[in-house]
């Protein structure tokens, strides 16, 4: 039986591929869009990663999602400063979730309250992925916009207690091969996993909306 690990990213491949191969996000990347829809996408991390991570000191001693909670990665406080750059000192006063992101983060904290291993599914769909395609954005919207190398405005992709990135994804990898769960649990983390992915992908879809190239 393949470990645990290898068996979540092979299963949730197709979905993770389709969120990563979105009209947004491919139009992001290519530089087709301006810093509006950068900053409009940042916004909507700031309540998945607060979902996620208001619900992680309560998650802290749980025998299933405790082991996942890092402080090295956690996000909020990279996102605010973020959302500082990009939409001034006011910016709480202006940001909004769109429909999809409300869902995304209602579904992170409803697995939070009641379910561990589904918690645990959004924690590696999020940063795991941060720590990988994560830079690939980083880089992109350093060349594109002009934001200083690991500054203001993509400091949610920099993690600076995160000295070897590969390492700590070994060890991640690790920490799910020994996740306290049987099988017929692995099997329902899987599948949240998927789900996860399909909520990222229902976001980039509205961010498109927000956000159409004009023909």
């Amino acid at each position: 039986m393949d470990a645990f690990s290898t068996a979540i990213r092979v299963a949730s491949h197709e979905q993770h591929t389709e969120a990563e191969t979105s009209t947004f996000m491919s139009d992001l990347l290519g530089g087709r869009l301006g810093v509006d829809a950068y900053a409009r996408y940042t916004e909507q991390l700031w309540f998945v990663y607060r979902a996620l991570e208001d619900a992680a000191g309560d998650l802290r001693e749980d025998p299933v999602a405790g082991p996942f909670v890092r402080p090295e990665l956690m996000r909020v406080a990279a996102i605010e400063r973020d959302l500082a750059h990009l939409r001034g000192p006011g910016w709480r006063d202006t940001v909004t979730a769109l429909p999809a992101t409300r869902a995304y983060a209602a579904r992170i904290a409803e697995c939070a309250a009641t379910w561990p291993g589904g918690y645990v599914a959004h924690h590696y769909t999020r940063y795991l992925g941060d720590l990988s395609g994560g830079q690939i954005i980083r880089d992109k919207a350093e060349r594109t916009w002009g934001f200083a190398r690991k500054g203001d405005g993509v400091r949610f992709y920099v993690f600076e207690q995160i000295t070897n990135p590969a390492a700590f994804k070994r060890t991640y990898r690790e920490l799910l091969d020994a996740i306290a769960a049987d099988d017929l649990e692995k099997q329902r983390i899987i599948d949240e996993c998927k789900r996860a992915f399909d909520f990222n992908g229902a976001v980039f879809r509205e961010l498109g909306e927000q956000f159409p190239l004009s023909a």
